[in-house]
């Protein structure tokens, strides 16, 4: 008997590296591709801002459409629905004929709950589900301790895997596809019909991110081999200022255009064909932290999104609306904070310092509830993942998975360390652009809002 299947893509948007795609091609006589927007993806958080902002939406709007060119220039077709994935995809199944539906699994709540829901819509029709694993470095089947008893120390985790766990090789990308089903293939949505403006561009920003696979793998060349950057990875990490001072490839990872296998190949490439050394390592290092954070979210499940955190750490937080507005827009008074704000809010990109900062300056010295901040870059930020923006902002509010319990960046003192010589502030906040640096670097608060 024929199997007809349906390959389901969520934050997978590629063709390599795609286990669920793989398997379908392996196991069926016919394939259906989908990808669906889910409505419920575009309303709003309880902070009020939009769930999926202008910049991550513009963004996996070109991912979509990118993939889908893939797909057509192997001779398939990808459909593009806009709605509830437990439901249209049993609607596709019974109205075709689909005896499987292929997917790879997500490590959060409102993600899960669709998978359940699938399920048994699915159930109620005898078409079976095929689920994989597929976002993280090391498969979770793969570590070297079960789930329950992932360590609650990052550094402990990194020793275990790096010493017991392997990589697995890539999965192969294909080369033609085809599509069976007379059946519309559907318009993908346009930031307008989705109730959000178009973003304008700023000549500020670090770069232009642009969404897709082919988009992912240019950036992964151009930074690995092209500019020969990655021997240079760990001392410019923390920059702030321009494309290169990191790899910039978080938001094509977030959305799945990017395998992170894939990654690590290229780097073990460099590694054979040019140099190893801390900064080849410390690429690893941080697709180490991304796996983690996402580990830990199946761990604790909805725990990283309560007040208290994973660690159930009570404390009272300030609900504030007034200094909460003010660090959403860069007019705290501290320039530091301010310009990293600034630049967000204008690009929908925060450098790694900055956004280690800021966080800090919300929770500690403004005190103000750190689920607020979460939401807003959950919003806002191009390269939003669940795992790492709740696991990051649990780290930093000191109910996470952070050792040091009172954790605190200094703005004056990082400033004075990353910015010496105001260049990042006086670049988004143009009214000090004469000011002295020395003033600027150690003003507690600064009247120029």
């Amino acid at each position: 008997m024929a199997q007809r299947s349906l390959v389901w893509f969520r934050n997978d948007l590629r063709l390599h590296d795609h286990e669920a795609l793989t398997a379908a091609l392996a196991e069926s006589s016919d394939i259906l591709l989908l990808y669906c927007f889910d409505e419920r993806q575009f309303g709003k958080l309880p902070s009020g801002f939009p769930k999926t902002g202008k910049f991550r939406a513009k963004f996996l709007i070109e991912s979509v459409e990118h993939l889908r060119q893939a797909v057509r220039e192997r001779g398939g077709e990808l459909l593009v629905r806009m709605g509830k994935p437990e439901q249209i995809i049993a609607d596709l199944a019974g109205a075709l004929g689909i005896t499987s539906v292929y997917f790879h699994q997500e490590a959060t709540s409102e993600e899960q709950y669709v998978e359940s829901a699938l399920r048994q819509n699915l159930n109620a029709l005898g078409v079976r589900t095929r689920e994989f694993w597929g976002s993280t470095l090391y498969h979770k089947s793969d570590l070297p301790m079960s789930i329950e008893a992932l360590p609650d120390v990052f550094t402990n985790f990194r020793k275990q895997v790096e010493k017991h766990a392997q990589v697995r090789p890539l999965f192969p990308t294909p080369t033609r596809l085809k599509h069976f089903a007379d059946v519309e293939a559907g318009e993908v949505p346009t930031l307008q019909g989705l109730g959000l403006e178009e973003p304008q561009p700023d000549v500020r920003a670090v770069m232009t991110f642009k969404g897709g696979e082919s988009q992912g793998l240019q950036r992964l060349h151009e930074y690995i081999w092209q500019k020969d950057l990655l021997k240079t990875y760990k001392d410019t990490r923390n920059g702030l200022i321009g494309a290169d001072y990191s790899s910039k490839l978080s938001p094509w990872l977030a959305n799945g255009c990017l395998s992170p296998r894939k990654v690590y190949e290229e780097v073990k490439k460099y590694e054979a064909q040019r140099i190893a050394n801390d900064s080849t390592y410390w690429l690893i290092f941080e697709l180490l932290w991304r796996d983690y954070f996402r580990f830990i979210a199946l761990k604790y499940g909805n725990r990283i999104f309560h007040k208290f955190g994973i660690k159930g750490k009570p404390r009272e937080w300030s609900h504030d609306r007034e200094a909460f507005e003010r660090w959403v827009v860069g007019k705290t008074g501290q320039p530091f904070i301010d310009a990293n704000m600034r630049e967000l809010a204008a690009t929908g990109f925060m450098s790694n310092r900055g956004r280690q900062n800021v966080a800090s300056y919300l929770v500690h010295d403004l005190n103000v509830d750190w689920r607020w901040g979460a939401e807003y870059f959950e919003s806002v930020l191009i390269d939003y993942d669940v795992c790492s923006n709740y696991g990051n902002w649990n780290y930093v509010a000191g109910i996470g998975n952070d050792p040091r319990e009172d954790r605190y960046f200094n703005p004056k003192r990082q400033a004075a360390l990353y910015d010496p010589k105001a260049e990042f502030i006086k670049r988004w906040i143009p009214e000090l652009s004469s000011w002295d640096a020395k003033r600027l670097i150690e003003a507690d608060s600064l009247e120029y809002t």
